[in-house]
């Protein structure tokens, strides 16, 4: 009998911690220093230019750099050296945290694509001639149709389709999953192989799918590499916004300089400059990309390849999502659950026969009542070795073998084995066999017959088994107003039972390709964002329509090609998991742009009393934290505006954390925290470095 597949349960609540993401060891000293070097990089002006709200410091430290070096290079001022100098460098700084934040964040996608690309170097293959010999040559040469081996400890050269052996390949190099994966020849998914994996038991034939440089390795390192270019609309729009409320900031203070020659009142140039970048919302102009990649990063962690933030931002705000019954809802291969006998038979009989009907049936039902069987008591019998098998096929419904003495044993669809019994043996069936079979059906569940030497036994139950936690699942998605459909190609009363016992809010029964394409058109239609897996050629068309398709890894390459994200453990059940990535990027967005523009609220009660407090004394009345003096109001202003950036940082990498609430609840949560929050702690902060810095003015 062939191995079995043993895929590790990763199944997590939704809104808690994710799945195969771990903080531990993410950020390393090398990584900071990465960083760091990156961050300096990133002063060049035509790196700058694409953030408006911070090249609009960086500029104004350029204005001010020129102002310590000539304090009266715009006319009569007040200001020295030493004081223009002081508010270079804070600019400078602010600057450099901003450029840091972004450089952090593309350090973890530039490591991940430094460690593929190591997996990539000095691959060779041995490519099948036509005279049956072995070649050795350079992956490089591999074209696609070439026929290569791959033995144990071998890594395989290119991507391919296994023709022909049966073999357990390590994957990790691309997934992370260290435990090795079943591959062979005859199904669409597990027949597939990447390169730079490890075959690490018996030996492959491959045929060849991808031209070097087109694998799934070098465009995964591609898509990772090219992470830290990609922006969401929502992050363009958020751009554009900023972008104009600096321009209108940019105006105002402008026009400053002309009242305050009406007022009489002596304002400096770097005062100016320090008016302009209090006013315009720095924090989440330094921290909007940093976001983004963070975003995308966290589904690499997580073991999912995005193509774009596109994808990602779009499963945060997905409303229908479309799950693929199979390995999606259930655990996959449907379990035995019971043994039923008819006829007066007893239950021990049932197991027996069951056992002997599915040893040498090989598909994943076959297994499983075997494995039951064997845990229920079954044993081998004499010349079980001798009988001959029978294969299961679509065309019979049945598997079963053939005794060398004669005896015959069959298990099946329940009217296949029927027929059989009378065709061969005259003999009609158990009068109360139909009840049975129908009772099991109405359970949603899988009724299979069971017969020796012309007389049938019993019923073998097979149920489709839920996976743990899908209910309440299903329940959080509810809340989360994100409507379930739930395909699948069962008939309607198993599919019926299924969706009721896993919550889903409707279900579609026996599905073809065209139906799903047709479903995810017709939500698209009515103004929802859709979301749907897929791991086959026939799932292909819908992926490609729906607004965030997930391929399986493991599935085919049309199918992957169509999507935009991939699942390198090839877990449908992420779907549900890369919702709340999607809404976390979301909820991080806002609340940190809730926080920024409040608390530019605070720095306006410092910086503008003591620009115009001379010639507008009444103005006095604003400086409600009475700060010590106006360059020190001024100063302790911008470094505020500095030092939040950095501690910021975490945050805007790790991401605010979710929780399954309703999108009014989660508005006026971050109001709360992140909008009153960042409306109070400018006060405190402020006012803490005045009394530090006054005495050393």
């Amino acid at each position: 009998m062939a191995p079995r597949r043993e895929a590790a349960s990763k199944f997590g609540p939704l809104g808690g911690e994710f799945r195969g993401v771990s903080a531990a060891g993410a950020y390393t000293p090398d990584l900071f220093w990465q960083a760091f070097k990156g961050s300096l990089a990133k002063f060049d002006p035509r790196v700058q230019i694409r953030n408006p709200v911070m090249f609009v410091v960086w500029v104004g430290t350029l204005v001010t750099l020129a102002l310590t070096i000539q304090p009266d290079l715009f006319g009569p001022t007040s200001a020295s050296h030493l004081y223009n100098g002081v508010v270079t460098i804070i600019l400078a700084l602010t600057v450099w945290f901003a450029n840091f934040a972004e450089a952090l964040a593309e350090g973890r996608g530039k490591a991940k694509a430094t460690a593929l690309r190591q997996t990539r170097l000095n691959l060779v293959a041995k490519r099948m001639l036509e005279d049956g010999r072995e070649e050795t040559v350079p992956a490089t040469q591999l074209r696609i149709g070439d026929i290569v081996r791959v033995e144990q400890n071998d890594l395989l050269p290119a991507d391919g389709t296994v023709v022909e052996g049966i073999a357990y390949v390590n994957e990790s190099a691309i997934t992370g999953e260290s435990a090795p994966v079943l591959k062979e020849a005859g199904t669409d998914i597990f027949s597939a192989v990447t390169a730079g994996t490890k075959i690490v038991s018996d030996w492959l034939l491959i045929r060849v799918t991808a031209n070097a440089g087109d694998s799934f390795l070098d465009r995964m390192i591609r898509l990772v590499e090219g992470a830290k270019r990609q922006k969401t609309p929502n992050e363009i729009a958020l751009t554009v916004l900023l972008s104009i409320l600096t321009l209108i900031f940019l105006i105002v203070v402008a026009a400053i300089a002309p009242v305050a020659v009406y007022l009489n009142a002596r304002i400096n140039v770097a005062d100016l400059v320090a008016l302009l970048v209090a006013l315009i919302p720095t924090t989440i102009g330094a921290l909007l990309s940093a976001i983004g990649i963070a975003a995308i990063d966290r589904t690499m962690r997580f073991n999912v390849l995005a193509t774009s933030g596109r994808a990602v931002e779009a499963a945060g705000d997905v409303q229908t999502l479309i799950l693929d019954k199979t390995g999606t809802i259930t655990i996959g291969d449907r379990q035995v659950t019971e043994f039923i006998p008819v006829a007066g038979q007893t239950r021990k009989t049932v197991i027996q026969v069951a056992f002997l009907a599915s040893y040498f049936d090989t598909t994943p039902e076959g297994r499983s009542v075997v494995a039951i069987s064997i845990a229920r008591g079954a044993e081998p019998i004499p010349g079980l070795d001798q009988a001959s098998g029978l294969d299961f096929s679509a065309a019979t419904r049945m598997s079963g073998l053939d005794f060398p003495d004669g005896r015959t044993v069959r298990k099946g669809a329940v009217g296949a084995v029927v027929q059989a019994v009378k065709d061969k043996f005259g003999r009609e069936a158990p009068s109360d066999l139909q009840a049975v079979a129908d009772s099991v059906s109405r359970k949603g569940a899988t009724p299979l017959a069971v017969s020796m030497d012309g007389d049938i036994l019993g019923v073998v139950v097979l149920s489709d088994v839920l996976k743990p936690g899908i209910r309440e699942r299903m329940q959080e998605l509810r809340k989360m107003a994100i409507r379930t459909v739930m395909v699948t190609g069962d008939n309607p009363i198993t599919a019926q039972t299924i969706a009721a016992e896993a919550g889903v809010d409707d279900f579609i029964a026996e599905v073809t390709p065209e139906e799903k394409l047709n479903l995810v058109c017709r939500e698209q239609s009515e103004g929802r964002l859709v979301a749907m897996t897929g791991d086959g050629t026939n799932d292909a068309p819908a992926l490609a329509q729906a607004d965030v398709g997930l391929a399986m890894h493991s599935g085919t390459t049309a199918a992957k090609e169509a999507a935009n994200l991939i699942d390198l453990d090839s877990d449908p059940t992420k779907l549900t998991d890369l919702v709340a990535i999607g809404k976390q990027m979301l909820i991080t967005r806002g609340a940190l742009t809730t926080f920024s523009i409040a608390n530019d609220v605070a720095k306006y009660f410092a910086i503008i009393p003591a620009m115009f407090i001379v010639a507008l004394p009444g103005l006095a009345a604003l400086d409600i934290m009475g700060l010590a003096t106006p360059h020190s109001a001024i100063l302790s202003a911008l470094i505020f505006n500095a030092l939040i950036i950095p501690m910021l940082i975490p945050l805007a990498l790790r991401g605010v954390r979710f929780r399954v609430e309703t999108a009014e609840a989660l508005f006026y949560r971050s109001l709360w925290i992140y909008g009153v929050g960042g409306l109070i702690a400018p006060f405190i902060g402020i006012k803490a470095i005045d009394l530090m810095i006054a005495p050393l003015l």
